[in-house]
């Protein structure tokens, strides 16, 4: 495999580790308030191959017990199963960020990470407004998940234009019955479309009128900054 970049050290990315990220290049979607899109829609050289990655993490061993595999979409890559089992090798902690899209390569990883977290970007209907055809993948997807191979999330990012009321009533009946769920803050700086860089974040009373929509649903509701 090959990566965009590497962050030595992360305290916000794996529940309760120290973690390294990897960022995996490109991605299927176009999310107009993507945050990685420079490595998402357009990576370009130089990247870091897969041993230089697993050179410089053996040498952080000492300082993170955890690896966070994010993009872009890692499981574009259908490479990416055999490296999550060499970071196991190595004695990490595994966490896989994923869009969805990609089951078979999703449930060929599951073998070898300790927790999931999947992108729920919006509902089902507003899938097509970020380049997905139809959201078939993403439901095998959320079924995948819900047999609680391995620790999990469903998570979505507030972005006014992709979660409103309606779509997190029917957020909330794609993911019913899982453990944990996270609303996550919109962020509008470094967005990819120039609209959403000016894009007004949710204030607090709205996020938590979201959250009651979605509470229901979930064992576990957290909210991210």
């Amino acid at each position: 495999m090959k990566f965009s970049g590497l962050q030595k050290t992360s305290l916000l990315d794996y529940p309760d580790k120290i973690a390294s990220i990897l960022f995996t290049p490109g991605c299927n979607l176009r999310c107009p308030f993507c945050q990685n899109h420079k490595i998402a829609f357009d990576p370009q050289p130089p990247f870091l191959q897969e041993n230089t990655a697993l050179s410089i993490l053996a040498e952080r061993k000492k300082y993170v017990d955890a690896v966070v595999i994010t993009g872009g979409e890692p499981c574009m890559h259908r490479e990416l199963p055999k490296f999550l089992s060499k970071l196991g090798d190595q004695g990490f902690s595994v966490k896989l960020d994923t869009n969805g899209f990609f089951p078979d390569v999703l449930e060929q990883c599951l073998e070898y990470v300790d927790y999931v977290a999947m992108d729920v970007k919006t509902s089902c209907e507003k899938y097509p407004l970020l380049g997905a055809l139809d959201t078939e993948t993403l439901l095998h997807s959320i079924d995948i998940l819900k047999k609680d191979t391995v620790p999990y999330e469903f998570r979505t990012t507030a972005v006014p234009d992709f979660l409103t009321s309606q779509d997190a009533q029917a957020i909330g009946k794609l993911i019913e019955g899982t453990k944990t769920y996270a609303i996550q803050q919109f962020t509008p700086q470094n967005a990819f479309d120039k609209h959403y860089q000016t894009q007004k974040p949710y204030p607090p009373e709205k996020i938590n009128e979201l959250c009651e929509i979605i509470a229901p649903y979930t064992e576990k509701l957290i909210q991210r900054n």
